[in-house]
């Protein structure tokens, strides 16, 4: 083994030192300054933070100010929202940014594996993070230990404080506070106390969409229509869906109450929601704020709506709704039962649109229907509606009778019976629940009570139903004094219920409960 010599390091004076010096290049220090939400006090925070870093840097010699990187009202348990946080990120991969530093690690990050995921990426750069609360330089040794530690306090917190408002939230609904974003509902603004109130150019939206749903559009028909007439959304977009308009129908906001937590957080750190099934007590809130449908009207829809998704054709499948034609889910076999559907027929040559028993399409030699010609089909109604005018005076007298019978069927009280038993079941499962006693059999009892209770209001909506039908048609048959020339679908989806076809008539069932036979 040779000599090994010994060079000691000479102090630099003078003019070498001073060019050393010069040639020694500045720190490119970054800041990262987060608040996690939009109030006025936070607001400062934030204004505070960048204000305090962008001096800081500044006045260090060492460093060259590289830029604030500042995320405002942004949640710290993910970073997928965090758009400067992920800039910055960039940056530092892009070799643009020497150093950053930040207020403390919970600023940084609540996630703890967010927070070593990217201490240690910026690690492998040789990019230090520096800790101003904690002290904490992550190039230190003891760094990532400490880090790893103070992070998880961080994310325990988070989830203190997620939980915290949670039970906050249960306490509102239980107070009936009803909490709706607005700037994405249709129909309604917010007050300066925060109360819904009715937006009227939005809110004649939602009646048309409701008033097409129940002359017999499908939600595709209604979304369209509205494309077309280029009436925006509640976001103000053009474009509509058929899902939108089917949760605009089953809203129970637009009848003047609400149901609270139909969604719940399942993750605090991925913010996922899910549709609370059960899992979670649910909150309804009767009259809360002033309804744009009327109860009658909301409960009518809500049973159209359950006519249309029971259909089933004669193999026990599930029946798709189609408004696409004013006699459809309107024709019945007198044999069988089952619907008839419009098809374009050819026969030997020659076409036209045919109306045809649905078990003799699927089940051959199962039903003899006879095929029936739509033209015929729409004289048939015609036929019926004029010989409903020839003979207005017995049809009148007719519904006059019916309408009796209706009247005198006053509309049950028991809703209001019902009511007074679920408040006080209301009050028990409250003091149960205070007490952290078994409340089971309420609750079980509180959901039977509220099946009876929307099946007596159904049943009272039927009956006014039919009194509105009647009374249709009998200002219809008053206001005709001539017959019926042409055709108009607006007056079968008004007035007609069912069409029953036999050999060799068809017989029209109005809505009104009143019945003709046409030879055809």
């Amino acid at each position: 083994m040779g000599n090994v010599m010994l060079i000691p390091a000479r102090r630099q004076v003078g003019s070498n030192a001073r060019k050393q010096e010069e040639e020694k290049p500045k720190l490119r220090v970054a800041a990262y300054c987060r608040v996690s939400t939009d109030s006025d006090e936070q607001a400062t925070s934030y204004e505070a933070q960048v204000e305090h870093y962008t001096e800081y840097i500044q006045k260090n010699p060492d460093w060259e100010f590289a830029g604030i990187y500042a995320d405002d009202g942004i949640s710290g348990t993910n970073t997928k929202k965090r758009e400067e946080f992920n800039r910055m990120i960039d940056d530092c991969k892009a070799g643009n940014i020497d150093m950053i530093i930040t207020k403390s690690i919970s600023r940084f990050a609540r996630n703890t594996l967010d927070c070593l995921k990217y201490i240690r990426q910026l690690k492998d750069m040789n990019i230090p993070v520096l800790f101003e609360k904690e002290s904490i330089n992550t190039m230190d040794a003891k760094g990532e230990v400490l880090i790893t530690i103070m992070a998880s306090l961080a994310q325990q917190e988070s989830e203190s404080l997620s939980q915290n408002v949670k039970l906050g939230m249960q306490y509102r609904f239980q107070q009936g506070k009803v909490m709706v974003n607005a700037s994405c509902f249709l129909g309604y603004d917010k007050d300066e106390n925060g109360d819904l109130v009715i937006n009227p150019e939005q809110a004649e939206t939602v009646k048309r969409i409701y008033r097409e749903y129940l002359e017999g559009a499908s939600c595709q028909q209604i979304a369209r229509g509205l494309e077309r007439d280029g009436i925006r959304t509640a976001r103000g977009n053009t474009r509509w869906h058929d899902s939108s308009i089917r949760l605009i129908l089953e809203n129970e906001k637009y009848m003047g109450d609400a149901l609270l937590q139909k969604t719940y957080t399942v993750d605090f750190l991925k913010k996922k929601r899910i549709k609370n099934n059960g899992e979670m007590p649910q909150y309804y809130v009767e009259d809360d704020h002033e309804a744009i449908i009327p109860r009658a009207l909301f409960l009518q829809v809500q049973e159209e709506i359950a006519r249309r998704g029971s259909q089933v054709d004669c193999m026990g499948r599930r029946r798709g709704f189609s408004a696409k034609h004013c006699f459809t889910g309107l024709l019945y076999c007198a044999e069988c039962g089952e619907q008839f559907r419009r098809i374009h027929w050819n026969n030997r040559g020659s076409k036209s649109v045919v109306w045809r028993c649905m078990t003799r399409l699927e089940k051959k030699g199962a039903c003899h229907a006879r095929t029936v010609y739509e033209e015929s089909l729409k004289q048939a109604f015609v036929d019926a509606l004029n010989q409903l005018t020839g003979g207005s005076e017995t049809y009148l007298s007719i519904l006059q009778e019916n309408m009796a019978e209706v009247i005198e069927m006053e509309q049950s009280d028991l809703p209001e019976e019902i009511q007074r038993k679920l408040d006080v079941l209301q009050k028990k499962l409250i003091e149960c629940a205070e007490r952290h006693e078994d409340y089971e059999e309420i609750a079980q009892e509180i959901f039977r009570l509220r099946e009876q209770k929307e099946q007596a209001l159904r049943e009272n909506v039927s009956q006014q139903e039919q009194k509105d039908r009647m009374r249709e048609l009998q200002e219809f048959l008053v206001a005709q004094p001539h017959q019926i020339a042409e055709f108009d679908e607006t007056l079968v989806r008004h007035l007609l219920a069912k069409v029953t076809v036999s050999s060799d008539r068809l017989n029209f069932t109005f809505q009104s409960g009143v019945a003709v036979s046409i030879e055809k």
